[in-house]
């Protein structure tokens, strides 16, 4: 008697809708982590607030690309 052979079925790839992909609106976080560091050096590694340097860093790199009109 032959040995039987199972097949299983292949998975379904996962599709996602277009609408679910975030859009890159502004300066990218890897970006904006840079300069908010140089900030933080800029004041000598004192401490600070590190919401409020990476706000200013965010306005900062916005701009140029507004200048720039990359936005």
């Amino acid at each position: 008697m032959p040995a039987q052979t199972t097949r299983f079925a292949r998975p379904r790839a996962r599709t996602m809708s277009i609408s679910a992909v975030p859009v890159a609106e502004g300066p990218h976080d890897e970006l904006i982590r840079a300069r908010a560091y140089e900030i933080y050096l800029a004041r000598n590694g004192a401490p600070g607030n590190s919401e409020s340097d990476w706000r200013q860093a965010e306005e900062e790199l916005r701009g140029r690309m507004t200048l720039l009109g990359q936005t």
